[in-house]
């Protein structure tokens, strides 16, 4: 009330004040004597602008309006529990009609004694890698934030959903990006597989040193004794097993993938059929004692050689139709591991795989039945009992093979096969080779045609 009256009085007071050309009028002076214009007092009154005894500015706007001024109040709890009105701020409309609002947030106390602004929502904002998860029976404002699953990443903030990375990518440990996944293959750079292919090369060496050994003491009798031609083509073999197992060392291809278990077959066939043949002249050699007998016809004859031909043509022949029917290919397996492509090799037809497997067990297990039945005849160097020995290893190693091979993955699986290769081709030459090596280089007095023939009591 108090600001209205002065308000009217400023008025009055420029009207009565106006001079003729300042005021609105064209053909009276500003301040008719009698008679005051309900137009010259609207127009007086629009140009009032004074600060009343509280400091507040007083004014009217283009429109004859008071101009909107708030102040802001926090009522406040006081420790005796009575509410204060504290002024923290002001809202108000200038004169040209642009907006101000004035808060000190210092003096304001929220409601438990708080004095941070508190939150207008239930939810903190889900940051890059994480997605809202809309709570049941809550405002769709109220969520929680969930880290994206594995393979799936999300660089906004505030994000429903996730993008699932593509096949040869994985997400990062923080769900913002997708990175590239890890080839992975046993390469020659890898230690393990540097360890498998020094072991290969150096297990490869010894059957040359030990044929180089026969054929320098060619003439010997424990080198002649039970066919030396088929123990040189068996230390030949016993090499190229070794070094077949190099094939399966670094990164698979197509051609490598159809060689590598092929060339393994054949070569294990071919070592296991010479070993049947040794074994099959030895029973001969002491079943034909009598003259005219049936097995006497066969000794010396070359029946053992054809057999063991025989046996590793039938190997040659399961694996030319495995690889006419379903050849192995190098694949990427990209559902092993979440963070690494394996690149491997898909055998193509398992049927064809465990027969040729199955194929070179049962050659082993025949030669191991022959070797066993003439282990105790009564020469005093009689080789039957190391081919024993060595299908017995040959045998046990196999067998430990598949389980292990099921339940590897990735390069490991490989590293299973090769080690199955090397230990088996060792097993086979420590025990058919190394005894006639330790007669040959360290007992000479034994490598004597009676030494090698006697029998004993």
């Amino acid at each position: 009330m108090l600001n209205a009256v002065y308000a009217l009085s400023h008025a009055l007071h420029n009207l009565q004040a106006c001079k003729h050309e300042d005021g609105p009028f064209n053909n009276r002076t500003c301040a008719d004597q009698k008679h005051f214009y309900p137009w010259q007092l609207l127009y007086y009154l629009k140009k009032v602008h004074f600060r009343n005894k509280a400091g507040q500015e007083v004014y009217f706007d283009t429109n004859g309006d008071v101009p909107v001024l708030f102040d802001i109040i926090n009522w406040q709890l006081n420790s005796e529990e009575t509410m204060n009105s504290v002024l923290v701020g002001k809202y108000k409309v200038n004169n040209d009609g642009s907006q101000t609002i004035i808060v000190n947030d210092s003096a304001i106390i929220w409601s438990g004694g708080y004095l941070q602004t508190p939150y207008s929502i239930c939810s903190n904002s889900c940051s890059s890698g994480y997605r809202k998860a809309p709570l049941r029976e809550k405002p769709i404002c109220c969520y929680d934030c969930v880290l994206c699953s594995d393979g799936e990443i999300n660089n906004q903030t505030d994000a429903t959903d996730c993008i699932k990375c593509s096949g040869d990518s994985w997400s990062d440990e923080g769900r913002r990006v997708c990175i590239p996944k890890l080839i992975e293959y046993l390469s020659y750079s890898d230690p393990l597989g540097a360890v498998l292919a020094a072991g290969t090369i150096l297990l490869s060496i010894i059957p040359t040193f030990v044929l180089w050994i026969f054929v320098a003491y060619c003439d010997t009798p424990i080198v002649k004794a039970n066919n030396h031609n088929l123990s040189y083509f068996l230390l030949v073999a016993l090499s190229l097993c070794f070094l077949c197992a190099l094939i399966f060392i670094g990164k698979p291809n197509n051609a490598t993938c159809m060689v590598r278990q092929s060339a393994f077959g054949i070569v294990f066939s071919v070592c296991i059929s010479i070993i049947l043949a040794k074994t099959i002249t030895v029973a001969l050699a002491f079943r034909a004692t009598t003259p005219g007998r049936f097995q006497q016809k066969w000794v010396g004859s070359s029946t053992p050689s054809f057999i063991g031909l025989f046996c590793a043509f039938l190997q040659i022949c399961i694996c030319c139709v495995w690889l006419a029917y379903s050849a192995p290919f190098a694949e990427e397996n990209l559902n092993l591991y979440k963070d690494k492509i394996i690149i491997e090799c898909n055998e193509g037809s398992k049927i064809m795989f465990y027969c040729m497997l199955g194929y070179l067990g049962l050659l082993g297990i025949i030669s191991f039945i022959v070797a066993f039945s003439v282990r105790k005849l009564p020469d005093r160097y009689n080789e039957a009992k190391f081919i024993t020995f060595s299908m017995l290893i040959f045998i046990s190693v196999w067998l430990s093979f598949i389980p292990a091979y099921l339940n590897t993955k990735g390069k490991y699986v490989v590293a299973v096969e090769i080690f199955a290769i090397l230990s088996s081709g060792f097993g086979l030459l420590s025990c058919i080779f190394f005894p006639k090596c330790f007669v040959i280089l360290l007992r000479p007095d034994l490598n004597t045609r009676g030494n090698v023939t006697q029998r004993s009591h």
